[in-house]
């Protein structure tokens, strides 16, 4: 498997299918009821073309790559828990009846996700149930991969994209902005406003919990809480339930301030429920609302423009890119939570060997108790923005972010949630095709050191690499800055080994087997777009340890390890990054970034190889317990 990582949560990827699909349909777009009449029927035969409340739809993937994208070889699947799981059996009554408002609250968050992420998403959602209906194979088909990417439009393992509807493409803006938007008119626009006057209305547009639209000549800004009412109130509601059926006085509370802010459009209501969700360490349910902002492209864009930054600054305005919305629903795993605490411990000592730290503010302190907790879980659902199977699927998170209130304001903590159904390996056929990928790119003398463990050993150090470093000012990075903290996370887990060794935290053993996992792990099947940003990190260092002779690639595309190099080399790289950050210079950013984004023929070699041994093109998710307890009213 390649393990990416993206902007406070890794993600894990399984495995260039540069087909142009045509489905050979008609495209109708006149709008008389004798016509629509028509089509309609020939709907029936051709099942192809939709007439939506704005546009008409066409499927945009052929039979044949349907038939081989949904194969079982291509599309990987991730099981959550099911109704005999002993997790949930051994759960008191109580506890079971919360979890079922939880998934229900949860699920809620995949219609409004939808909206944020593509303004098509539930329409052509509704296109593919009514053709189906209609027995119309390629769109069921469709369907399974719009449920498994949860959306329209997304991008698979080896960096493809795959529009699900002719015509429908991905904008800078996804659903936050609206969708004939240019960066162009927008910075245009936010100048106008701006020049006019209109700080307050140019700071609700440029914050990460507003959706934006058209206001005439200008932009309005809506708050989620406003915009979702609906949506929000019922999952409010079923927290509420949850919360009487909690048997733990800590989980209950924070449902009920979640289920507070769900309601009224106040930042500072969801910092409280953040900072209580922070403090949650001994509950035997987890619930999360995710809020991260990495995949907002337009926001970003605004200090680019020299004029507008200038504005910007001169008014206080610090642009935050708009939060993707995602629900996590889960069982604690005590034996798993206990392991992942020992670090813990060591926080403090990490704080304490971070490069410059004496010239900026971590949110851990190197001489107080740390404000960090950590648990492993048991997965029972995942919806919306932790749900979306795209290319990879988030394995595991460390929140808040540094933009939330409840860590700039409130000083609260941070939590690590780990999810253990992402991570397994539980089928023979699974442990065969990692097999066969190390046995086609990795030194057979290094494969007894290959540790399939290692890697979450590796991927604690990196969650809690996010609560090390700069505290705030890499805003200025803009569009590298999700990269660069990626970046950042990686390498702190890699350059604190030696200090975790002789801390007692891992063995000489478990420390070269952490170095070898990590470096082969981190080959990729094909060259990210600038887009992936956990993708784009993986090209920057492996081409910064193959410069420091860290890592070598053999002819036949075959990688060995320097063990002994690996670690002073994430030391100078973390070195390197922290100073970029340290100053969030956009121009230094993005000159650290496309000096090591570089992507070799020894990269390629590596990718070809990875790519005859591992088909898996797309992924999904099975949740038979959710389902369950969703449908039982």
């Amino acid at each position: 498997m390649d393990i990416n990582k993206v902007n406070g949560k890794r993600i894990v990827n399984n495995a260039k299918q540069n087909n142009q699909n045509k489905s050979g349909n008609v495209h109708y777009t006149d709008n008389s009821e004798k016509v629509m009449t028509e089509l309609d029927k020939m709907s029936e035969l051709n099942k192809t073309t939709f007439r939506g409340n704005n546009m008409n739809y066409e499927l945009n993937l052929s039979m044949e790559e349907l038939e081989k994208r949904t194969h079982k070889d291509y599309l990987n699947t991730k099981k959550m828990l099911n109704e005999e799981s002993p997790e949930y059996k051994n759960l008191s009554n109580n506890d079971k009846l919360a979890l079922k408002h939880l998934v229900k609250a949860a699920a809620i968050l995949d219609k409004v996700e939808m909206e944020l992420d593509n303004p098509h998403n539930l329409e052509f959602k509704s296109y593919l149930d009514s053709e189906i209906k209609k027995g119309n194979k390629q769109a069921e088909l469709t369907k399974i991969l719009f449920d498994a990417q949860k959306g329209v439009c997304a991008l698979d393992t080896e960096s493809n994209h795959i529009e699900l509807a002719k015509g429908v493409k991905e904008t800078s803006g996804k659903g936050f902005y609206p969708e004939d938007l240019s960066k162009e008119e927008f910075h245009s626009i936010l100048i106008k406003m701006l020049n006019e006057g209109k700080n307050d209305e140019v700071k609700e547009i440029l914050n990460q919990r507003s959706v934006v639209e058209r206001d005439g000549d200008e932009l309005k800004a809506t708050d989620y809480v406003v915009k979702f009412k609906k949506e929000f109130g019922e999952m409010a509601d079923e927290l509420e339930k949850a919360a009487i059926m909690s048997e733990n006085k800590d989980f209950k509370e924070y449902l009920e301030l979640q289920a507070k802010a769900l309601r009224t459009p106040d930042a500072m209501l969801d910092a409280h429920a953040d900072k209580k969700w922070a403090t949650l360490q001994d509950t035997p349910l987890e619930f999360t609302i995710t809020r991260e902002n990495y995949s907002d492209e337009m926001t970003e864009s605004v200090i680019e423009n020299p004029e507008l930054k200038q504005l910007l600054d001169k008014n206080g305005i610090v642009p935050v890119c708009k939060d993707s919305l995602g629900g996590r629903v889960g069982i604690v795993n005590k034996k798993g939570t206990e392991d992942i605490l020992k670090v813990k411990n060591f926080l403090p000592l990490m704080a304490q060997n971070m490069p410059y730290k004496d010239e900026y503010e971590q949110n851990i302190s190197p001489d107080k108790e740390s404000k960090q907790t950590m648990v492993d879980v048991d997965l029972v659902g995942v919806y919306g923005d932790v749900g979306e199977y795209r290319g990879g699927i988030t394995l595991a998170e460390n929140l808040p972010n540094d933009d939330k209130l409840s860590v700039q304001v409130l000083d609260g903590g941070r939590r690590n949630v780990y999810h253990r159904q992402i991570r397994m390996i539980t089928s023979e056929d699974g442990q065969r095709k990692l097999q066969e990928r190390l046995d086609a790119i990795l030194d057979k003398d290094q494969h007894k050191l290959y540790n399939n463990e290692a890697d979450h050993w590796f991927t604690i150090g990196h969650e809690n690499g996010h609560s090390l470093g700069p505290k705030t000012g890499t805003e200025g990075l803009g569009k590298y800055k999700s990269i660069i903290e990626e970046n950042k996370a990686d390498m702190v887990s890699l350059a604190m080994l030696d200090v975790l060794t002789d801390a007692g935290m891992y063995t000489e053993e478990q420390k070269n087997q952490i170095i070898v996992t990590y470096a082969a792990d981190n080959m990729l099947k094909s060259k990210p777009t600038m887009s992936q940003a956990h993708r784009v990190r993986s090209v920057m260092q492996n081409y910064y340890f193959m410069k420091k002779g860290a890592i070598e690639i053999s002819d036949d595309g075959v990688l060995k390890v320097n063990v002994d190099k690996m670690i002073p080399t994430a030391k100078e790289m973390l070195a390197e990054i922290v100073r970029v950050q340290i100053e969030g210079d956009f121009e230094k950013g993005e000159k650290y970034v496309m000096d090591n984004f570089q992507w070799t023929p020894e990269m390629e070699k590596v990718a070809e190889k990875i790519r005859k041994v591992s088909k898996t093109l797309n992924g999904k998710v099975e949740s038979p317990l959710a389902d369950k307890l969703v449908a039982e009213e």
